[in-house]
């Protein structure tokens, strides 16, 4: 994000791009440019806790797949990352083979 500042330092505008009044780059975590988003109603502000679920299951199957081609190995990953990594594979074996069982019939002889 590009801002303007005031005389005191303050943000008091935001832009995507570059322009006259917005030349300070100013990363989009920066601590005063969040507080200056909280505060301006009509800034669109992007909810990014929104698409945190997905963006989890897409770095799992990353690491999947880095693991599977070769490029690092489970070892590799620091020992709280390899506990955080095992708990959601045994949570998510659970949790399939749960469905699994709810996919059957009512009469027992099938999954639907």
């Amino acid at each position: 994000m590009y801002v303007k500042r005031n005389e005191t330092g303050q943000i008091v505008q935001a832009a995507r791009e570059p322009s006259a009044e917005c030349r300070e780059f100013v990363p989009p975590c920066a601590p005063d440019l969040q507080a200056f988003i909280a505060e301006d109603p009509e800034f669109e502000a992007v909810d990014l806790s929104k698409t945190d679920l997905g963006f989890i299951r897409v770095l799992e199957d990353l690491l999947d797949v880095l693991m599977d081609k070769g490029v690092i190995s489970f070892t590799d990953l620091p020992e709280p990352a390899q506990q955080k990594i095992m708990e959601r594979q045994s949570l998510r074996r659970r949790l399939n083979s749960v469905e699994l069982m709810q996919n059957h019939d009512d009469e027992g002889d099938g999954i639907i």
